[in-house]
């Protein structure tokens, strides 16, 4: 009778999810009371999810009942048991470890599952990062090549319009030097206009009037060279301006790269501007690799070197042109100056032969004059080098202590200063020669310009008329297309 206060167990206190069968087939009573003594159920059992169940109380028979017999008037005690009880203590105990267990563990689920989690997020936070570093460090990578490429460019294309300019000035050079040459042109067809108005047996064919016609022929030969280079620079030009055009092209593209990628370089977390772009990783906008990018810049870069080559290689003709129309013309303007001189020297007395000699001592007077200015102008040169050498010295006498080491620098500067030395010294030697050989040749002027006066005879065409003429032949550096 003490088990009818035991509390019975609802459904509701169950899991939907767990099976509705965990629990064995309830007992007999017959077993119930082999297996458990009966004894009541403790308070501290009792939870307050579980129902309240009032234990039923015996009250007073009625008074009917009093008349049954014994066996109709009270059924057996286990058949009240089993109308009143479905689980056994046992069971009521293995429901509720069962109970705990599942309990502690979904506890233990859900804490592991927690800590993978937090492991999850900060794996995937520092992959995250590596992932964005490594970005950052390609694209770091990406603007250190376009800034190599740029700076390749930038001073490929430096070199290719100094080396336009420089062709555009040695063609400008030609120009004036093709220009020049008309002159002595038409210096050598006035002397053969008026050397054919000689009369008599001087209107002969010496050696004067040979030699006028060769420097005629040098003269045409060579404008007609300078103008085969002329058309060969005009279109030195055209591939020269085409190559710059290619690498500046270039060089704008790489300029707007390098601004691009560094701005993405720049970008973090926390910068503004940056937002969502769905689906911009599947647009595949690029048309080039970094082999294929790399080739095209070279691919440039090689023309512009290519064209820049010929160009200076045509520069080197045009300068050797130059030089050698000028030596030709110079040699040949001497030849016919020379056979005037030896037929005026035929026909007249010596005032011809000191009058060229005066033509030659003061052409070299011209020259020693020029030489004296660049030796002295190289001796001032000379004096900052000196200045630089010897301040260098001077401040690193002031070294502190164990620093005053005597360095390769400090040799170096050492036997800078003495070189200088010596090179001033032997400048202002040769400047000294050259003075003395100066004021020789001023005395021999004088000398000559004195024989001159005594000595007054001359032809009158070949003295008067041709070799007046020939006194405005072009200098070395009309010829050369400087002036």
């Amino acid at each position: 009778m003490e088990l009818l206060g035991s509390p019975l167990r609802t459904p509701y206190t169950q899991p939907r999810s767990t099976p509705t069968k965990f629990l064995p087939s309830i007992p007999t009573a017959s077993s119930l009371q082999n297996r458990f003594p009966p004894s009541p159920l403790p308070n501290s059992f009792s939870s307050p999810w579980m129902p309240r169940v009032t234990k039923p109380t015996l009250g007073p028979a009625p008074r009917s009942s009093q008349r049954l017999t014994p066996r109709e008037a009270l059924p057996p005690i286990s058949h009240q048991t089993a109308l009143s009880t479905r689980y056994t203590p046992g069971d009521w105990y293995r429901s509720n470890l069962t109970n705990y267990k599942r309990s502690e563990t979904a506890r233990h689920t859900a804490e592991c599952l927690t800590a993978d989690s937090s492991r999850l997020i900060q794996d995937k936070y520092q992959q995250t990062r590596k992932t964005q570093a490594e970005s950052t460090k390609n694209l770091g990578q990406r603007v250190n090549d376009i800034m190599f490429w740029k700076s390749e460019l930038r001073c490929e294309h430096d070199k290719m319009v100094e080396e336009t300019n420089a062709l555009t000035g040695m063609k400008e050079r030609l120009e004036r030097a093709l220009a020049n040459t008309e002159a002595p042109l038409q210096v050598t067809q006035e002397c053969l206009l008026l050397r054919e108005k000689r009369m008599g047996i001087d209107l002969v064919c010496d050696d004067v009037e040979k030699q006028l016609f060769v420097e005629l022929d040098i003269i045409r030969s060579c404008q007609e060279r300078m103008r085969r280079h002329l058309e060969q620079a005009e279109a030195q030009l055209a591939s020269n301006r085409l190559a710059q055009h290619d690498v500046e092209r270039d060089l704008a593209n790489k300029q707007a790269a390098h601004r691009i990628d560094e701005q993405c370089q720049q970008l973090r977390n926390t910068s503004t501007g940056i937002s969502y772009f769905r689906g911009v990783e599947r647009v595949d906008a690029t048309i080039s690799v970094p082999e294929s990018w790399a080739n095209f810049t070279d691919k440039n870069i090689l023309r512009s070197q290519s064209e820049r080559a010929a160009s200076a290689k045509l520069r080197d003709s045009i300068e050797n042109l130059l030089v050698l129309t000028d030596k030709q013309m110079q040699h040949q303007f001497n030849c016919v100056n020379l056979a005037f001189t030896q037929r005026i020297a035929e026909m007249a007395d010596a005032k011809r032969k000191i009058q060229a000699q005066l033509s030659k001592t003061l052409q070299e007077m011209f020259h020693l004059e020029r030489s004296i200015e660049a030796i002295q102008k190289a001796i001032r040169d000379k004096g900052f080098p000196l200045k630089v050498a010897q301040t260098r010295l001077d401040k690193r006498i002031r070294r502190p202590k164990m620093e005053l080491c005597r360095d390769p620098a400090q040799l170096r500067l050492v036997s800078e200063v003495c070189e200088i030395n010596e090179t001033i010294q032997s400048l202002q030697q040769r400047l000294r020669d050259s003075e003395d050989v100066l004021q020789r040749l001023v005395h021999n002027k004088s000398a000559l310009e004195h024989e001159l006066v005594v000595k007054s005879t001359s032809l009158f065409i070949d003295q008067e008329k041709c070799l007046a003429m020939r006194k405005t032949f072009p200098s070395t550096g009309r010829l050369l297309g400087y002036v």
